[in-house]
């Protein structure tokens, strides 16, 4: 269950497969997220609600730029300043992105994050895409923080890619864009 083989995480994702990696300061569980089902699965092994919406995950910048408005926005400078690093931005998607409802949850904006840890580094630049990162915890409990612990709560639904988790204690801080407001 636990390897450390990005290739093989990778694989499970392009194959619509659930995998759970080490984050800034617990396990996050990633799928495609332009995958409906792998969303689902993902969803389904989480017991949460897909009304929620999910943050999506990347190495770089240019990773998310075609998703979300940012360049030449009020809050481009302040975005940019905290990435890559454990800071989670609700940005507006622009118009020409059609992210689907269930990345969105419905709205007009995404939570993304372009992450400094270097197993999420390696894993979306391997990927070529963000992915999707939600806690690793079935809905309200408190999330895994070692592929021991995903393995007890997920069974075999769940694949978990070994390694360290960042200095954080807490999951990383969400942010709207435009109105400055800490959601988490």
């Amino acid at each position: 269950m636990a390897e450390k083989n990005i290739t093989d995480a990778v694989e499970i994702l392009q194959a619509g497969g659930v995998i759970a990696y080490p984050t800034e300061a617990v396990y996050g569980l990633g799928c495609d997220p332009f995958n409906l089902q792998a969303v689902e699965k993902l969803f389904h092994v989480k017991q949460r609600p897909v009304q929620k919406g999910l943050i999506l995950i990347a190495a770089s910048v240019e990773q998310i730029s075609s998703y979300v408005e940012l360049k030449g926005r009020s809050w481009e400078v302040e975005v940019l300043a905290s990435w890559p690093g454990p800071m989670t931005w609700v940005l507006p998607v622009k118009a020409t992105a059609n992210l689907p409802d269930w990345i969105t949850g419905g709205r007009k904006t995404v939570a993304i994050r372009v992450s400094a840890h270097p197993t999420v580094q390696a894993l979306c630049n391997e990927f070529g895409q963000p992915i999707v990162s939600t806690s690793a915890n079935l809905s309200k409990q408190e999330p895994a923080r070692s592929c021991a612990e995903i393995k007890q709560l997920f069974q075999e639904s769940v694949w978990c890619l070994e390694g360290e988790l960042g200095e954080l204690s807490q999951p990383t801080q969400i942010r709207d864009a435009l109105s400055g407001q800490v959601l988490r």
